[in-house]
């Protein structure tokens, strides 16, 4: 998989060295002369250009790539980069970051944008997901689809703690994708019965977050 990320700084080159250990061909471009640290991340190839100019894009030959990262400092640059990544050259998956939560609303499919992915939200996040039971956490979102990913660990008391997947009613446009428990994580079937405790990752629209949040931590009636 080809992969180029706008901007090579702690974050862009972290990303990359990444995916080269997972065997990915990566693509670092820049504008900063000082940014270009061609020894911190020597496998990858190098660009020293603007990434929200077209003439640059045309030499880093986005077209061929699988992925679009966008992960300057700049969120406005990144919403460009995203934009041209999808529109001018149909980049499959672009990925950008949000370095200020205000303009998360933003980094939607109108601005080309697949993945937002925002650390200060999933910082807050993940202290949420290590603290609660019974609450649902929003992990991450996807603009297309405008679903999410989010998570909910099973509280004792929920009506369908014993229950078998398969045997849930779970709302529509909701899939359940992995059960973590312990140090195991499952790939739940429709005969996995569902423990108390269980860390439960979905991939559900936001409009059914609120009824899936309901149909997993009602309680049990005495």
């Amino acid at each position: 998989m080809r992969v180029a990320i706008a901007g090579a700084g702690a974050v862009g080159r972290s990303i990359a060295g990444e995916l080269l250990e997972n065997g990915h061909e990566v693509l670092l471009v820049d504008k900063a002369p000082t940014a270009i640290s061609v020894e911190r991340v020597p496998l990858a190839e190098w660009l020293l250009a603007d990434a929200c100019e077209i003439t640059s894009l045309d030499e880093a030959a986005l077209q061929r790539c699988n992925v679009v990262i966008a992960a300057t400092g700049d969120d406005k640059v990144n919403l460009v980069v995203s934009l041209l990544a999808k529109t001018e050259y149909g980049v499959p998956r672009v990925v950008a970051r949000v370095n200020n939560p205000k303009n998360e609303w933003l980094f939607n499919e109108s601005w080309g944008v697949d993945v937002a992915v925002s650390t200060p939200r999933l910082m807050s996040a993940l202290v949420e997901e290590a603290v609660s039971v019974g609450d649902l956490v929003r992990l991450l979102r996807f603009s297309h689809g405008d679903a999410n990913l989010v998570e909910l660990t099973l509280p004792p008391e929920s009506a369908i703690a014993g229950t078998q997947v398969g045997d849930v009613a779970w709302p529509e446009d909701t899939s359940l994708v992995t059960i973590i428990r312990g140090t195991r994580v499952l790939t739940p079937s429709q005969e996995e019965t569902l423990e108390a405790g269980d860390e439960l990752l979905f991939v559900a629209a936001q409009a059914r977050e609120e009824q899936l949040e309901d149909l997993l931590s009602v309680r049990r009636e005495d």
